[in-house]
């Protein structure tokens, strides 16, 4: 299949919006601490969406699974409980910093580490720099990283700005020093799911052969991946339900019971999504798709601190902090051109 880098672009940006929209729906659960929430949307998640997606577009997706590479599904499988260690605190990161600037900071360190280290291991990060696609990717990646951390710093002057009551009205545990560290942290680890994409590649070129869409080859990895994510996650939730002595509000809730299930599901869904899109992006852009990492993290910090704005995190900001984060998602926009461009220099060539 040609590659299509600017139809690549326009999946990672549906992919970001899921992405950048997930947690909204956390926000109507009432009554729920975060770790029954969190679980409860991370079944759909992790495991029942992928599933379903898979049963749909993949035939016989349980005989590609059981032929895969046994390499290539323990790597997938490894890299995901990594990742999972990233999206369990990612999400800590929201509750102490809100999503503009929880999202700028983990996303910041998973954009860089996320794009360096798969060509780092594989020796394509030398190959790029002599070529002019690849130096315009690189270009693109720098601006992408420019954008977030300009976005950081108006999240930095919010804080200093704000008066912690007025933070919490938007933010119920709003604490600047211990979401900073969570989201660093979080940044670093989710990007091992930039890893656990090319660990699994064997399996998408399986499912290909077996009849997949090219389009939908990483599907079934996104199966093997979820799953490691799964086991992290709900150890982890498990344990705080059991200390907390809160496992028993599944059974609580009155009349927001069966709406808690519901939110929960359709966060769920939501933030699966941005991988199902993410996924078919990949395939569009090219022999660089690894770069398709920092786009969609351009993309989720992009529609975060959109939907930041239109639930007033930033309100009581001055002016020049209020341009500042403008400006940021400006910035993050022309860095996905500027890599989709890159790649689409890195197809012609290879058409030549």
């Amino acid at each position: 299949m040609d590659a299509n880098p600017f139809l690549g672009v326009f999946l990672h940006a549906i992919g970001g919006l899921a992405a950048g929209s997930f947690y909204i729906p956390f926000r109507r659960v009432k009554g729920w601490v975060w770790e029954c929430y969190w679980l409860a949307g991370g079944v759909f998640s992790w495991i029942i969406a992928p599933w379903v997606a898979a049963w749909i577009i993949v035939p016989d997706p349980i005989g590609v699974l059981r032929d895969a590479p046994v390499g290539a599904l323990a790597a997938s499988f490894g890299f995901g409980v990594l990742w999972g260690i990233g999206g369990l605190t990612f999400g800590l990161s929201m509750r102490y910093l809100g999503m503009s600037l929880g999202y700028a900071l983990a996303l910041g360190m998973c954009a860089a580490f996320g794009f360096i280290i798969p060509p780092l291991a594989s020796g394509e990060l030398t190959h790029m720099v002599a070529t002019p696609s690849g130096v315009v990717i690189l270009a693109g990646v720098a601006v992408c990283l420019l954008g977030i951390a300009v976005c950081g710093q108006a999240g930095a002057r919010k804080e200093r700005e704000l008066p912690d009551e007025q933070k919490k009205v938007a933010i119920r545990e709003f604490n600047f020093a211990k979401g900073v560290w969570v989201a660093l942290f979080a940044g670093v680890m989710s990007a091992c799911m930039a890893l656990g994409i090319a660990a699994g590649k064997p399996i998408g070129d399986l499912a290909v052969e077996r009849g997949t869409p090219d389009l939908w080859r990483n599907i079934p990895v996104w199966i093997v991946i979820m799953a490691g994510g799964f086991v992290t996650n709900c150890v982890w939730c498990v344990f705080l339900s059991v200390k907390n002595k809160t496992a028993g509000d599944y059974l609580k809730g009155g009349a927001s019971l069966l709406p808690n299930y519901l939110f929960s599901a359709l966060a769920g869904i939501t933030w699966y999504c941005q991988f199902f899109f993410y996924g078919m992006g990949t395939t569009q852009m090219g022999k660089y798709d690894f770069s398709s990492w920092t786009i969609h993290m351009a993309f989720i910090i992009v529609f975060s601190n959109l939907w930041g704005i239109q639930f007033r995190e930033w309100r009581g900001a001055g002016r020049k902090t209020v341009t500042l984060v403008w400006a940021g998602i400006g910035i993050l926009v022309l860095s996905t051109i500027v890599v989709g461009y890159g790649n689409y220099l890195g197809s012609l060539a290879k058409g030549a």
